[in-house]
């Protein structure tokens, strides 16, 4: 840039330059400059019909792509209506950047004007700002910075009357992140820890995605069995020793083997309440150990006996190269009786059950596992929150880490076809798969146009119980719940009035047009109208609300 141009047109230009892979928004008046800006800049920007869904798309494109990913918004409602999707992206710690306008100091009667850093702060996410002309620059890198440095969602406030100023131009750069080796004393700690481990548990979570090759080989080592955090599933996908994932997800054979280990090390991988069924996944005498990049991530969920601060793949390779050093390879867990029962029992359509049987309605299992065998191997699935949710999780097979997108961490629901579209972006050479509650698929209806307009070859699966699942079952009988019962919906008819093609699924041989689907042209996106049966509670929203 070699000419002065507005502060709006140089933030464009700093976020662009700072490496910013993708954009997406609703524009207004308050953020059509910057928004040009970063196309202007190379950026590709995204037009959603709703700020949620864009901020959404924002998270996962960035989680499934690993690069710094905008989000642009009008000042005021703008703002207020991404807060969900900017709270999610917060709570996980996506590294995202949101440009939002905001009022002019001066305009305090504006009905515009909010508290905006005070919103942003109260949902977990970094308020920034862009006080002036002079300091412009420096406030877009170091907004751009805290995101891929921190790992935090930074939501960067642009006053209209600073956006209008003119700056002087300068180069920026912001260097990439180094990671953190961690301390020798912490490793002989953990490498002690591993050594005298009979029954070593590996449960990797989204910090360790891109370490899998030096978890593997320490594993093998250490005679660990390998397990994800829900977020990282697909991590170990093709292990021999995968357990897939450990939590209320979990298989019975796969909670029976993590709950029996003596030890349990969580790699950038919270333990939460989710990932440990409450704590009840780690033995009463089994050593925890917590490996993270975050400090006040240690602990955080659950006691543990040694925390490491450290990346995951520099703090494997380094116990590994500590254990080799004392000529130590152990059996571990990996005996040929464990290999054994892992290859028969450790997915969840390998467990039989008992067909539920009601009238032109599908069972949530069969369906799950039909579509499982319908789609390309190479697919992205995307899942939104509900009762239905444990479903396609698990029965859904990925082929790797970046083949599952799965924005949980506020428990909204609505924000799963956002995710499918992000995904879908940051995986275009995989059929992206959408997973949702009919409750979900309403919230987000607006973005279906979104889907038909980018063209995007993807299959939304409705699981339609025509309720809020989750709700009628955790309540239970004898409650009045008709305000979470629904009339039924044709939600088939909905899709082809977007211009998607429209299934409606209540039997087994309704999924031949899933598979017609697959074997044709794919120009439109389908949407399945899965009728299913009542559960009466799926396994995982018990232990949920045990």
């Amino acid at each position: 840039m070699t000419e002065r141009s507005s502060v709006a047109e140089a933030v464009g230009r700093v976020v662009a330059e700072c490496g910013a892979a993708r954009a997406f928004g609703v524009v207004g008046s308050g953020n059509l400059a910057v928004t040009n800006a970063l196309r202007a800049r190379g950026v590709p920007f995204v037009a959603a019909r709703h700020e949620m869904g864009a901020a959404t798309m924002a998270d996962a494109y960035a989680r499934m792509s690993d690069r710094l990913t905008v989000v642009s918004t009008h000042q005021g409602c703008g703002l207020t209506n991404a807060l969900t999707g900017i709270s999610e992206a917060a709570k996980s710690r996506t590294p995202m950047l949101v440009l939002t306008a905001d009022t002019p100091g001066s305009a305090v009667r504006s009905n515009f004007r909010i508290d905006q850093d005070a919103a942003v702060r109260a949902v977990g996410a970094v308020s920034e700002r862009v006080h002036s002309a002079a300091s412009a620059v420096d406030d877009a890198v170091r907004a751009c910075r805290t995101a891929l440095h921190e790992r935090r969602t930074v939501v960067l406030n642009l006053p209209l009357d600073v956006q209008a100023q003119v700056v002087e131009p300068r180069p920026v750069r912001v260097a990439a992140p180094r990671p953190v080796r961690p301390e020798p004393a912490a490793v002989t700690e953990l490498t002690d820890l591993l050594a005298n481990a009979r029954r070593p548990v590996f449960v990797a979570g989204r910090g360790a995605r891109g370490a899998a090759p030096e978890l593997r080989s320490l594993a093998e080592t250490a005679g660990a069995l390998l397990a994800t955090s829900a977020v990282a599933n697909g991590l170990f996908r093709g292990d021999t020793w995968s357990l897939g994932i450990s939590g209320g997800f979990s298989s019975p054979l796969a909670a029976e083997l993590i709950s029996d280990a003596d030890l349990i090390v969580g790699w950038g991988c919270a333990l939460n309440t989710w990932t440990t069924r409450h704590g009840r996944l780690i033995g009463s005498d089994a050593k925890a150990v917590q490996v993270d990049v975050e400090a006040d991530a240690l602990g955080a969920h659950q006691p543990v006996d040694l925390g490491v601060l450290g990346d995951v793949a520099l703090t494997a390779a380094d116990a590994e190269t500590e254990l080799a050093a004392r000529g130590h390879k152990a059996t571990g867990y990996r005996t040929p009786e464990v290999r054994q029962r892992i290859a028969e029992r450790v997915r969840w359509r390998d467990e039989p059950y008992a067909e539920l049987a009601e009238e032109g309605h599908i069972d949530p299992r069969t369906l799950s596992i039909g579509l499982d065998d319908a789609l390309p191997a190479a697919r992205a699935v995307s899942v939104d929150s509900g009762n239905f949710m444990g479903y396609p999780s698990v029965y859904l097979s990925v082929p790797d880490q970046y083949g599952f997108c799965f924005t949980q961490a506020f428990q909204s629901i609505g924000l799963g076809l956002a995710t499918a579209i992000g995904t879908a972006l940051a995986q275009p050479d995989r059929i992206p798969v959408a997973a949702l509650g009919d409750g979900g698929f309403h919230m987000a209806l607006a973005e279906l146009e979104t889907v038909v307009r980018l063209g995007l070859p993807m299959v939304i699966v409705v699981y339609n119980d025509a309720a809020y699942g989750a709700e009628v079952h955790h309540f239970g009988s004898g409650v009045d719940l008709d305000t979470v019962y629904f009339p039924d919906t044709d939600i088939a008819s909905i899709a082809r009035g977007f211009g998607c093609a429209g299934v409606t699924v209540r039997r087994p041989e309704d999924l031949d047009a899933v598979r017609e689907w697959v074997a044709g042209d794919r120009a439109a996106p389908l949407v399945v109208d899965a009728k299913i049966a009542s559960d009466g509670g799926s396994w995982w929203l018990a232990e949920a609300f045990r």
